[in-house]
């Protein structure tokens, strides 16, 4: 592979909405952070439908933490870490902005509970030459996949079987696709994490090394729907 990398796609399937109310939500919450006093009545207004928004957020995030690390207790305690580590007060109500800081800390705190697991599990690859994969850029339609397939087998009714496909993915992998495709964070922003929180052997990864990661994950992808298709 020669030349510079074409740029990589920050979210392979159209980023799914914020909940209705979220962005008008946000704005209410962060105009209380003005450093005025508020009496009960102007808090209470302010922060009424809390508990059904913050329902929805834990929900998300516990997703993509199952997806990260498995079904149960890690996973809940994750989405508290995220919640704790988000910096939500710094996104200026701007609601995508906090949701993508909840996903930043969910995804940090998963890779660090990986690496407890095991030490080795997300090594920065050795060979820092580009590696051939069946898929040679970012791009769904590379692999025959249309955005729709994808998100069907992330959300829909396949939820089931796309768990248990990633489940067959090594760590690596697995990870570097779902921060990639599912979080929405570039090439670069998923090396910067693996690096900044995977410990001293996950120091090496770069840009291109989550690159050609994902495209593996991407032709397990393709081979899967091949296999869907033709059990049909």
């Amino acid at each position: 592979m020669s030349g510079e990398p074409k740029s990589a796609p920050e979210r392979l399937i159209p980023a799914m909405p914020v909940p209705e109310g979220g962005e008008a939500f946000s704005r209410k919450v962060h105009g209380l952070l003005d450093g005025q006093p508020k009496d009960e009545v102007t808090v209470h207004q302010a922060l009424a439908g809390m508990d059904e928004m913050l329902d929805k957020i834990a929900a998300g995030l516990y997703s993509l933490a199952s997806m990260l690390v498995g079904e149960g207790e890690d996973s809940i305690r994750l989405v508290e870490t995220a919640v704790a580590r988000a910096d939500i007060s710094g996104c200026g109500g701007d609601a995508k902005l906090a949701r993508q800081s909840s996903r930043s800390a969910m995804c940090s705190a998963a890779i660090e509970t990986l690496v407890k697991r095991d030490p080795q599990s997300l090594a920065a690859p050795q060979d820092t030459e580009p590696s051939a994969t069946c898929i040679e850029e970012d791009d769904l339609s590379a692999a025959g996949i249309s955005t729709a397939e994808l998100e069907s087998m992330l959300a829909g009714p396949n939820r089931e079987s796309v768990r248990k496909w990633l489940e067959g993915l090594s760590t690596e992998t697995r990870v570097i696709f779902v921060i990639r495709a599912v979080a929405g964070f570039s090439s670069d922003e998923t090396a910067a994490l693996l690096s900044g929180h995977g410990g001293p052997s996950a120091n090496g990864w770069t840009a291109e090394g989550v690159r050609v990661a994902f495209r593996q994950g991407l032709c397990s992808l393709a081979s899967q729907l091949i296999h869907a298709t033709n059990a049909r």
